[in-house]
C-alpha cells in the first residue's frame, strides 16, 4: 500500500506530469487571452443595465459630441475675444487693428487649439472633419486657418454694426453703441457664422460630387 502512494506521488512530482501541468495550464491562459482579445456583441454573455450600472460600466448621461463641439467653437472665441478685444483696447484704439490682431490671433488659436480639441473626440482619424472648415494637417492650413478666421471676425464685426444701427434707430441714441462686443456674445456670434460656412461647404461639396456621378453616369452611357 505504501508502495503504491509512494509511486503515485513520485508519479505526480515527476518531470514529465509537471511539463504537462504547466502545457495545459499555459494553453488555459492564452484561451482566456484570445476570448478576451476576441470578444464582441456576438460571442458575449448578456449583461443587465443594472449590473453595468453597478459597476460603472453604462453611465447613466453622456454628452453629445455636438455639444461638445459647439462648445469649444464657442469658448475659443470668447476667450480671445476677453484678452485681446477687452484686453488690448485700453492701447490699440482702433477698431480695425483690433479686428486685424483678433483674426490672427483666432486663426492661430483654431489651427492649434480648437481642431486639436476636436480630433481629441474622435473615435476613428477623420469623423468628425465635417466639424472643421480646413481639416487637413498640413503646414499650409496654418496660413488658410487664419485667412478663414479674417473672414469669420468680419462677418461678426459686420453683425454688430448692422444690430447697433438697428438698436439706435429703435432706441434713438446715437452718443455711443447700445451694443458693445462681449466674450459671450462674441463667441456665440463666431460660432454661429462658422457653423453656416460649414453647412455651405457641405452643401457645395454635396453638389460637386452630384455633378461628378452624373458626368460619369453619361460618359458610360455614351460609350455604350
Amino acid at each position: 500500500m505504501g508502495t503504491k502512494n509512494s509511486q503515485k506521488s513520485r508519479g505526480s512530482n515527476s518531470p514529465k506530469h509537471i511539463e504537462k501541468e504547466a502545457s495545459e495550464y499555459y494553453k488555459l491562459k492564452t484561451k482566456a487571452v484570445e476570448d478576451l482579445v476576441t470578444a464582441d456583441e456576438s460571442n458575449s454573455p448578456e449583461v443587465s443595465d443594472e449590473e453595468l450600472k453597478k459597476y460603472g460600466g453604462k453611465r447613466r448621461k453622456r454628452i453629445a459630441d455636438w455639444v461638445k463641439i459647439v462648445f469649444i467653437k464657442a469658448w475659443f472665441p470668447g476667450a480671445a475675444c476677453y484678452f485681446f478685444i477687452w484686453g488690448l483696447s485700453a492701447y490699440v484704439r482702433s477698431q480695425l487693428d483690433l479686428a486685424f490682431i483678433l483674426g490672427i490671433a483666432m486663426g492661430i488659436i483654431t489651427d492649434l487649439l480648437t481642431n486639436n480639441c476636436i480630433r481629441f473626440f474622435e473615435r476613428s482619424e477623420g469623423d468628425f472633419d465635417e466639424w472643421m472648415m480646413i481639416p487637413e494637417k498640413r503646414f499650409s492650413s496654418y496660413f488658410l486657418n487664419i485667412f478663414y478666421a479674417f473672414i469669420l471676425v468680419f462677418f461678426v464685426f459686420t453683425l454688430y454694426q448692422f444690430l447697433n444701427m438697428v438698436l439706435i434707430q429703435i432706441t434713438g441714441e446715437t452718443e455711443e453703441m447700445p451694443l458693445g462686443v462681449g466674450p459671450i456674445l462674441f463667441g456665440l456670434f463666431y460660432m454661429g457664422f462658422d457653423m453656416l460656412f460649414l453647412k455651405m461647404k457641405k452643401v457645395f461639396s454635396s453638389m460637386v460630387n452630384d455633378a461628378k456621378e452624373k458626368l460619369k453616369q453619361e460618359a458610360g452611357e455614351g460609350k455604350h
